[in-house]
């Protein structure tokens, strides 16, 4: 593993940007929440999630927090790698699946560590179910 995969998964305390019930940033806040990480959902418009408050952008999370899995649209993640500069956050995880190539070189281009094209959930102990069955795959073919 590199060293923002071991970062971001030691730290413990993550913001999710994009929390929603029907897509992966739903499902990756209530999987690190279920394994004892302090996650905060960050969403524009909606108020709570999962029965936690949720905080409008990066700026209005706790200070301490310099960790972030983002699972918005990549127009959207443009803006987000900017409210994490200004939040003091220092590592972003971009979450599989979609091109997040412009905001991932913009976020290094700033100073900032990240992760891109790989799935969190299959890196954060305990990884379980289905993650569990990816890991094992990746490791066997040198993808881990």
């Amino acid at each position: 593993m590199n060293d923002a995969i071991e970062y971001i998964i030691s730290a413990k305390r993550i913001a999710v940007v994009g929390v929603s019930d029907k897509k992966i940033g739903g499902a990756i806040y209530k999987t690190l929440k279920q394994h004892g990480y302090a996650v905060f959902p960050v969403h524009p418009t909606r108020p709570s999630f999962d029965g936690d408050a949720c905080y409008a952008n990066l700026g209005a999370l706790p200070s301490a927090i310099k960790t972030a899995v983002i699972a918005v649209s990549p127009p959207a993640a443009e803006q987000v790698v900017e409210d994490a500069l200004a939040a003091g956050m220092t590592h972003l995880w971009f979450q599989q699946g979609k091109d997040f190539s412009g905001a991932v070189a913009k976020a290094r281009a700033k100073g900032l560590q990240t992760v891109s094209r790989k799935c969190i959930l299959m890196y954060a102990p305990p990884v379980t179910g289905i993650h569990a069955l990816h890991r094992y795959f990746a490791r066997l073919f040198g993808r881990l």
